[in-house]
This record gives C-alpha cells, structure tokens and sequence, in this order.
C-alpha cells in the first residue's frame, strides 16, 4: 500500500488562533501543514506570506507544504525557505525558467514541484522529472478555498500517476481541491498519496474524526 498523507490547508483555519489550529490539526494526525500563498496577481485573491510561516513554524515538526499561486515565483522562493518551508510548488506559468525555479527551491534545502491547474498540460514534466520531489494536481481552479472537485481532476492524477512510475524517480503525487471523506478513495485510486484538504477539515468541531475518517476510506481501497 502506497504511503498516504493528509496535508490540512491552513487557508480554511481560524486565522485569530493559528497557532492553536496547526497544532490541533497535527495532534489529531495531519501528516503536513498546507500554506496556500496567493499574491491578487496570478490568482484573484490575497492570502499569507512567509511572516506567517515562521510564525507557525515552531509549533508543528511535521513539513509545512507551500503552494505559491504568485507570479513571479524566484523572488519568493528564499523568503519561505529561510521562514521554514520544507516543501515549496508553484505554477509553470508563475516562472520565467521552470527548470531554473525548481533548482532555486532545492538550492535553498527544499522539495520542489510543479502545480496544474485544471487547464495546464502536463507536458511541462516531460523535461524536469529529474529535478521534482512532488507533483500537485488541482481539482478546482486555484484561489479560493471551499470549492467543488472537478472529477475530470482524476485523469490527470492517473496521468501524471504513469509519468512517475515510468520515471522511476520518488515524487509524491499530491491532490489539491474540494476533497472530503466522500471523495479522497477515488483520488487515492487515480494514483494520488498525498490530499489537501481544508474546509471538509478545519469547518468541522473534530477534526480528528474526520482526518480518521478519511484515513478508513484510504484504508479500504
């Protein structure tokens, strides 16, 4: 069986009490911290910047997972590095030189990856699976929080599931967009290990029962 991990994203959290929530979300069995940076630019919203992730840093050990929706993406990219990021992905169409932003990640101590959007090809990885720890898939169309999955998302997680296999390199495949316990089994089955999820997390009291949730409808695949 794959290893599976769920990755809450803090979009969704109650940002009074941020710190309280990415510790909550952590002791209730998240795998990693999704931090959603979204610039009013590349996509229509306005979001958090590194600031924040090393404000949340020193209360969570698992990796902090940052996706940048910003363009341009190179002069971010060392600020989240130094405020603790361990993982950093950003949009083809956020870099000048995909292949240049991806080494700058990693030069800085950090996992690098390259997201699509539900319009993009994945034909940007024909060149740079060499240089990527993780691949993430959108099933919505970034900048906002609670929407609905796109189920055509599916293929392009079986797509890019194939890519990996014949690559033979070790990438995480990771899903990104309105997925909830009702949906997280058929991502799993299109070839995704890792899911983001925020609102069918963070809007509910208990969030350990539905990261539990979640991980029985993984488990029974």
């Amino acid at each position: 069986m794959p290893t599976y991990r769920i990755a809450p994203s803090i979009l969704s959290a109650d940002f009074a009490r941020l710190g309280e929530e990415v510790r909550n979300v952590v002791r209730d069995g998240a795998d990693m911290i999704h931090f959603d940076v979204m610039d009013n630019h590349y996509v229509p919203n306005l979001t958090i910047g590194p600031l924040v992730c090393e404000a949340i840093r020193p209360h969570v050990q698992v990796p902090i997972d940052v996706h940048l929706m910003v363009k341009p993406v190179d002069r971010i990219i060392p600020d989240f590095a130094k405020a603790g990021a361990n993982i950093i992905t950003f949009h083809p169409e956020g870099s000048e030189h995909v292949d240049r932003s991806l080494q700058l990640i990693r030069d800085h101590g950090c996992k690098a990856g390259l997201v699509f959007n539900p319009a993009t090809s994945l034909d940007y990885l024909d060149y740079v699976m060499d240089k990527i720890d993780i691949i993430l898939i959108m099933s919505v169309n970034p900048g906002f929080g609670g929407q609905s999955f796109i189920p055509e998302a599916l293929k392009k997680i079986a797509e890019a599931r194939r890519r990996i296999d014949e690559s033979g390199h070790d990438i995480m495949l990771e899903v990104d967009g309105g997925i909830k316990i009702e949906n997280i089994a058929a991502a799993a089955k299109a070839g995704a290990d890792t899911f983001v999820a925020g609102s069918a997390i963070f809007s509910k009291p208990d969030y350990k029962a539905v990261i539990d949730d979640m991980r029985a409808q993984l488990a029974n695949i």
